[in-house]
């Protein structure tokens, strides 16, 4: 790599560390704060809501990287614009094409980056979130409740109370469990309760010892009153999920002709080309004349097509889910028609005339 394509990089890269930073600190904040309003953290735990947070970071990341590489050319090249580096490098023979390339050294790997995340660590990430939100809707999980507190699911209908719980965890006395179902309601009361450790390929158990289930309908019928000495509870342990898309491996997806997993694995493999075409759509954005400072008014119309974009990859996405596209032309048609809006901004007309503008 030549001196001045290293230098022209490294202005691309320091902007872009510090926007991508900004941007994924950002949001693990308001993940985090999300989970803490959802009670996440009493029903997994500190260890499981850090875990959620960087799980949900890692899937963000296919989404942030692209909005920090269109920042940081519009940052690190009008920089450079602003004083007068560009005007120079040109009046010594560096043409706008090896700018370009120089840009394309970032922004391609930048896309392999996303590429990667998107292809492979996608579906990783949300196949690991579902299993701690399975964690923790599973029924009478003792391991995540505490003594002396309500624990409630709204998607389940459930509440669990547990009067006292041994420092190891494994004993409990009078538990009180409610859950809501359709046509009834039930409630379990239980004087000791008893966690026992499940045998290899065993689900894990949970004995109820000396206790009632009122079983409250809501019809006509009656209700009903059971006592019981033992009762034994098989728990989920969360690793067995039902068919969701997201987690779906990419391989399983293309073979796939569904709509929905045509739009998501279209959208997997869309990554990397979004990230290149929109740098090279942010290069002309980059422009500002040393007489005219920053140049807000392109920053404005930078930030529309970005906003432009936005929308309607996330409607290209969702005319291929609901079939109104077919899987050819699919979400494709945005990024020939992104091609043919780079081509434009770039060529030496378009160029004099944001030149002109200012």
């Amino acid at each position: 790599m030549k001196i001045i394509e290293r230098y022209i990089t490294r202005e691309l890269l320091v902007p872009f560390t510090v926007v991508m930073g900004i941007l994924a600190a950002l949001y693990a904040s308001f993940s985090s704060a999300s989970f803490l309003s959802g009670a996440v953290t009493e029903s997994l735990g500190v260890s499981a809501m850090l875990k959620l947070v960087l799980l949900r970071t890692l899937i963000a990341l296919e989404v942030l990287m692209p909005i920090a590489l269109y920042v940081a050319i519009i940052m690190g090249l009008g920089r450079m614009h602003r004083d007068q580096e560009i005007s120079v490098l040109r009046s010594a023979g560096v043409s706008d094409n090896r700018i370009i390339y120089a840009m394309l050294i970032v922004a391609i790997p930048v896309g392999m980056v996303s590429g990667v995340l998107s292809i492979f660590v996608r579906p990783w990430a949300y196949e690991e979130s579902y299993i701690l939100n399975a964690q923790a809707e599973a029924e009478l999980n003792m391991d995540r409740f505490q003594a002396g507190r309500f624990y409630g699911g709204e998607k389940s209908g459930r509440v669990v109370y547990i009067q006292t719980k041994d420092s190891i965890g494994k004993q409990m006395k009078d538990l009180f469990h409610y859950v809501h179902k359709k046509d009834s309601s039930e409630i379990i009361i239980a004087k000791e309760v008893r966690q026992q450790e499940p045998a290899p390929g065993e689900r894990p158990q949970i004995h109820l010892l000396d206790g009632s289930i009122y079983r409250l309908m809501h019809s006509e019928a009656r209700d009903t009153v059971v006592q019981f000495e033992k009762l034994v509870y098989f728990i989920d342990s969360g690793n067995v999920l039902d068919y969701k898309r997201k987690a779906a491996s990419t391989v399983a997806l293309q073979k796939s002709d569904k709509p929905r997993d045509i739009a998501e694995f279209q959208w997997r493999l869309s990554r990397p080309i979004s990230t290149v075409l929109l740098a090279l759509i942010a290069v002309p954005f980059s422009r500002s004349s040393p007489r005219q400072g920053r140049g807000d008014r392109i920053y404005y119309v930078a930030a529309l097509v970005f906003a432009i974009y936005y929308i309607l990859s996330g409607l290209a996405q969702t005319w291929v889910e609901q079939g109104t596209v077919g899987s050819v032309p699919g979400v494709w048609w945005l990024y020939v028609l992104m091609f043919l809006a780079a081509l434009s901004l770039l060529s030496p007309d378009s160029w004099r005339k944001l030149s002109l503008r200012r």
